[in-house]
């Protein structure tokens, strides 16, 4: 009784150790599906270069925008840049008929003033410049400005002759003497003018004066003496 008593706890043991790690039937572990990790992706030559060479060129941009910006700043403050101005002195038409292609030929002469109001500015007037006379949208007649320079406060009387021809001669003609019963003759005076400007010793790039005067004449009677009514002219600087 004695030895059956002693084997019977090591039989019930290693039955309870059986019984413990024996998985239960239809039961698995589940472990965790690992991913494959992608390999990083490196950055291309080609690109890096692009973006080197594209904030190079805009800084080199800004640089210059700014140094441009100190450039004009200083040229204003130094020099007090004013655009030169025009006066319409006197119109006189020597010529204004129908020719044979029923065309209209005229011929004006035409005195102006130019005035520089610069005390530290001179205008060189280059190879280039006209004047032109426009009825409503007709162009009657133009001529060259005379190339010449034009020191600080300086004033220089300009006599330039003008010619042209117009088409539908008859058709111009009848409306400017329409409208000369009036005693009033609209025309526009249109300057273009090429200039470099001289700021002290150095002569900076050439820019255009581009000015329109309106004019009211009495009349365009022919070798005689033309009342200007009415004078309004405004210019403006080109680069």
């Amino acid at each position: 009784m004695g030895e059956q008593q002693k084997v019977h706890p090591v039989l019930q043991m290693e039955a309870n150790k059986t019984k413990t790690t024996t998985p239960a039937p239809g039961k698995t572990d589940l472990l965790p599906v690992q991913r494959p990790i992608p390999p990083p992706v490196m950055p291309s030559k080609n690109r890096n270069m692009c973006c080197k060479i594209f904030c190079w060129v805009l800084s080199l941009l800004v640089i210059a925008l700014i140094a441009l910006g100190i450039a004009v700043a200083v040229v204003y403050f130094v020099f007090h840049p004013k655009l030169p101005r025009y006066e319409v002195n006197s119109l006189r038409v020597t010529n204004l008929g129908i020719n044979l292609d029923l065309s209209l030929s005229a011929e004006f002469r035409v005195e102006i003033t130019a005035r520089n109001p610069n005390k530290k500015i001179g205008i060189y007037y280059e190879k280039g410049g006209h004047i032109g006379v426009w009825y409503d949208k007709t162009k009657l007649c133009e001529g060259p400005i005379p190339k010449f320079y034009q020191g600080h406060r300086n004033v220089t009387k300009l006599n330039v002759a003008l010619t042209g021809r117009a088409q539908y001669g008859n058709t111009v003609l009848a409306a400017l003497q329409q409208q000369q019963q009036t005693g009033r003759v609209p025309l526009d005076l249109k300057v273009d003018a090429p200039v470099a400007v001289k700021l002290g010793k150095l002569k900076m790039k050439k820019i255009r004066i581009l000015g329109n005067c309106k004019l009211v004449v009495d009349s365009l009677s022919t070798n005689n003496n033309i009342n200007i009514k009415a004078s309004d002219c405004s210019f403006k600087a080109k680069l």
